[in-house]
């Protein structure tokens, strides 16, 4: 059954720019299953529901990236870390289900948005189109996640929860195709951006069309559609709104980068460490995970230049199986670096240079080295030298280790290019290729007679 079910959101927005409505910057209590849409004075606390699904699916999001790769090894004592780490996933893990409900969530709030707010006429129409945009762009995420997670997935278009328990599963290339629909129909309507002076905290935390065009790269990109991936991403670049910060290290240390393209933020009463899968408490607390023996060689070579302070070493930490290194990145509520960056600026230079390496074009100042090079500039560390296509496609998958580590993208990237089973099997004897997706829930499995579960699972 895809579950939808009863609980607390407690957030707070940041006011929006000057030409939008502005949210109070309060703490907004909101009960998912009990959301209202009658009135225009419903429109702003709904909004921020769906934001809050949103953020929701980050930890989860992370850890699947992350976590089911080749960046950690278990080190502590909870079940659903230990199956991580060993590379011994089940459909009971917890991380699994969590990822799932959120998702799901998402996608009922969005779905809640488009069937009531149609109908009420005395909302600003300005209002109206941007808000069912932002619904259109978190649906179309979080079924882009739900589909490079999990395979395929129900296609849940409606909030009636009774037919929603009974959904099958949608094949894959028809998700992907209601994805690039949501995304494409977010993009008409939804707010503009043209310069960097907008706030930065606005640019990053809230939906415009610079942001969404940076989720179609990442799409197309996934899509192998090289053409569309290189275009789509020299927007961005282009754009102006996001540049790229000086030195690498204020992209661990701090929040709300210049970089940031999308970034989801907390604040004391709501950090994420007062979650089940608080990264920091995971991370740096508790160290039920930590930094793999093989990334902390690569993030300490010379390639990785200053991105070795994704990491740092303590040894009064290095006892048994921990090698005493901890990641950095996700801090605690006092410290200033315990939001969660889903896509920056670098990653457009990635995207970009992968998109032309598999064009052939290689060299020059339009050519993936030059972009690579950008990044390598930034990190002071040395030029790329590769030559030959494979190796600079090579390049570029380590050059996404070195900026992206912790980020959420290492599995996603290993299954797309096809290169999991190469590095994971390396990586681990533990290694399968059913871990190439995530089990379905079992508890889904249970209460949807529908569902069907991956293969090996």
């Amino acid at each position: 059954m895809i579950r939808f079910f009863r609980y607390s959101i407690l957030i707070t927005l940041v006011s929006l720019a000057a030409c939008q409505e502005v949210l109070e910057p309060k703490p907004v209590t909101l009960l998912v299953d009990e959301l209202v849409l009658n009135e225009p004075n419903d429109v702003q606390p709904v909004r921020i529901g769906l934001y809050s699904a949103f953020r929701g699916m980050a930890s989860p999001n992370i850890i699947a990236g992350d976590f089911t790769a080749d960046y950690i090894q278990a080190n502590g004592t909870f079940t659903d870390n230990i199956e991580l780490g060993t590379k011994r996933i089940t459909a009971t893990n917890g991380a699994v289900d969590a990822l799932w409900a959120t998702i799901y969530n998402t996608v009922y709030v969005a779905n809640f948005i488009m069937e009531r707010l149609p109908l009420l006429t005395t909302v600003p129409e300005a209002t109206r189109k941007q808000v069912l945009a932002e619904a259109h762009f978190l649906r179309g995420w979080a079924n882009f996640i739900g589909v490079y997670t999990f395979g395929d997935i129900p296609k849940v278009t409606s909030t009636n929860q009774v037919a929603n328990t009974t959904i099958a599963r949608t094949a894959k290339a028809d998700m992907l195709a209601s994805v690039l629909a949501d995304y494409q129909a977010a993009l008409a309507d939804l707010p503009a951006v043209t310069s960097a002076s907008t706030n930065a905290i606005t640019n990053a935390s809230f939906m415009n069309k610079v942001n969404c065009q940076a989720a179609l790269a990442r799409y197309y990109l996934y899509q192998k559609n090289w053409v569309q991936a290189e275009a789509l991403a020299t927007v961005v670049i282009n754009s102006g709104v996001y540049t790229l910060e000086a030195n690498y290290s204020d992209l661990v240390s701090k929040d709300f980068t210049h970089e940031a393209i999308l970034e989801v933020g907390y604040n004391l009463t709501d950090d994420p460490g007062t979650t089940a899968y608080s990264l920091n408490n995971l991370l740096v607390g508790r160290r039920e995970v930590i930094p793999s023996n093989q990334l902390i060689v690569l993030l300490t070579s010379a390639e990785a230049g200053t991105r070795n302070t994704t990491i740092t070493f303590n040894a009064q930490q290095q006892r048994g199986n921990d090698n005493g290194w901890t990641v950095r990145k996700y801090g605690t509520a006092s410290e200033d670096n315990n939001n969660i960056v889903l896509i920056r600026l670098a990653e457009m230079y990635l995207i970009r240079a992968e998109a032309r390496a598999q064009q052939g074009k290689l060299t020059g100042t339009t050519g993936a080295i030059a972009d690579l090079n950008v990044l390598r500039t930034r990190a002071k560390a040395p030029a790329i030298t590769a030559a030959a296509q494979a190796d600079v496609l090579l390049a570029v998958e380590r050059e996404r280790v070195y900026e992206l580590a912790f980020e959420g993208q290492r599995w996603y990237d290993l299954v797309r290019t096809g290169r999991a089973q190469a590095v994971m099997s390396a990586f681990t004897a533990n290694w399968n290729s059913r871990y190439e997706l995530w089990p379905i829930p079992q508890r889904e499995i249970q209460q949807n007679t529908a569902l069907t579960q991956n293969p090996g699972y």
